[in-house]
């Protein structure tokens, strides 16, 4: 808890950020705060271990879409083009996936779908690959069939698209590049790309793999350019290559930055000068403005968090030990197919990203989700009984192991049957 300088003090807004769970805080910020510094204050407040995976998400609601605010973007002027009337929120969680290309480029970008006018031969390797997005004089282009839905009606066609420096064009006489046969679709210097959050409900999609173009300057839906892919990696390589051409050299020094702060100093970007106090234990939040009251509540609020601690401890020593994974943050108990599907989705489908949850067809066993090649795969975890001892195992019993928890970081350690190692928890926290 902090009392402002009023001395050159810069100016403020209050933004409100939300979690999947939808709670959420409201805090006063200054007008210039970036993406990567919101980050970096809720990591702080939650406690969070800060693997820069943490990102900003703007969320439309009445439109069903969703980005990512890149690292060095303007909250505050994210927030202003936003209409009062609509629902529209900043959202705080894990995006594993937010710079996996520059480590993995060919898995982001298949063969068939890139051209590169250079003479390379048509043989890249992934550095050679992401430098012809990052340098302004080379001449990448992205190519391949989308759905698009057709403007003031329900209908979707399916069209040979082109993606280059200078924007979105689709051809009207089949795979043909020709310049008289290519129509303009969108520029990027004025739009953003964002996914569609429920495509075939709310839009009509043919598949769930939607995504669109949004000026950024409008709120109206007739404004959306609606497009729709047939698998989720050809989806991943449009937005991709739209964030490169849009953000090119900046979101790879969004990349390093972190790696080149952590160096020399921890990663606090936000000093602790420009915070407020501010009281969440009514219905409504307020900012607390007498300072002996805001070392009450930051002294409350240091006891809270000793509190859950010492619970989690008492939790762990007296829980029987087939019971004690419930406390694992990547433990999801009661979670469907398509729900854990949705939320390792929105953390990033790179090789990987998992969660363990209860079987809703056997009650006595669990189902581990993970995400390989960009699909989330679901492998069954059944007990096994061995003179009067109860086992957990992922191979028929081949392999096993005492608890949820042995068997997690066995497999975080060893491929096994798996198709990869476990490498990133799906988790939830609540702000």
């Amino acid at each position: 808890m902090y009392q402002r300088s009023q001395e050159n003090a810069p100016s403020t807004a209050v933004i409100k950020v939300f979690h999947e769970d939808n709670t959420s805080r409201a805090v006063e910020v200054p007008s210039d705060i970036t993406a990567r510094d919101v980050c970096q204050l809720f990591v702080l407040k939650n406690h969070c271990i800060d693997d820069r995976s943490w990102t900003l998400f703007e969320q439309l609601s009445h439109l069903g879409i969703e980005r990512t605010i890149e690292d060095h973007e303007s909250v505050i002027e994210v927030q202003s083009s936003w209409s009062m009337d609509t629902d529209s929120r900043l959202y705080f969680r894990k995006n594993y996936a937010k710079y996996e290309f520059f480590k993995k480029t060919l898995d982001f970008f298949p063969e068939h779908m890139v051209s590169i006018s250079s003479e390379t031969n048509g043989i890249m390797n992934h550095s050679q690959l992401i430098q012809t997005f990052l340098n302004a004089s080379s001449c990448p282009e992205i190519h391949g069939f989308l759905h698009a839905k057709e403007q003031g009606k329900k209908s979707w066609k399916k069209f040979y698209f082109v993606l280059r420096r200078s924007g979105l064009y689709f051809s009207n006489k089949g795979t043909s590049k020709e310049p008289r046969h290519l129509q303009f679709v969108a520029e990027f210097s004025d739009s953003d790309v964002y996914s569609l959050l429920s495509a075939r409900k709310m839009h009509g999609a043919p598949t769930e793999y939607g995504f669109c173009i949004k000026p950024n300057k409008s709120g109206s839906p007739r404004d959306l350019k609606l497009l729709c892919a047939d698998e989720e990696h050809i989806r991943t390589c449009w937005v991709t290559a739209i964030r490169l051409f849009k953000h090119g050299m900046q979101l790879y020094q969004n990349f390093i930055q972190p790696h080149q702060k952590q160096k020399t100093s921890p990663m606090r970007s936000i000093s602790e000068n420009s915070l407020v106090a501010m009281d969440f234990s009514g219905h409504k939040s307020r900012v607390i403005e007498n300072p002996s009251e805001a070392l009450s509540v930051a002294v409350e609020e240091g006891l809270s968090w000793r509190v859950r601690v010492m619970f989690l401890f008492l939790l762990f020593i007296s829980a029987p030990r087939h019971s004690l994974h419930r406390a694992q943050p990547w433990f999801h108990s009661k979670l469907s197919r398509d729900e854990a599907h949705r939320l390792i989705a929105q953390h990033g489908l790179i090789d990987g990203v998992f969660l363990l949850r209860d079987s809703q067809s056997n009650p006595k066993t669990f189902v581990l989700s993970l995400c390989h090649t960009q699909r989330v795969k679901h492998f069954q975890i059944l007990p096994v009984e061995d003179e009067g001892e109860l086992f957990f195992s992922l191979d028929d019993g081949q392999t096993r192991f005492t608890d949820l928890i042995q068997l997690v970081e066995f497999y975080q350690l060893n491929k096994g049957v798996l198709p990869c190692k476990l490498k990133h928890h799906c988790v939830r926290i609540t702000l």
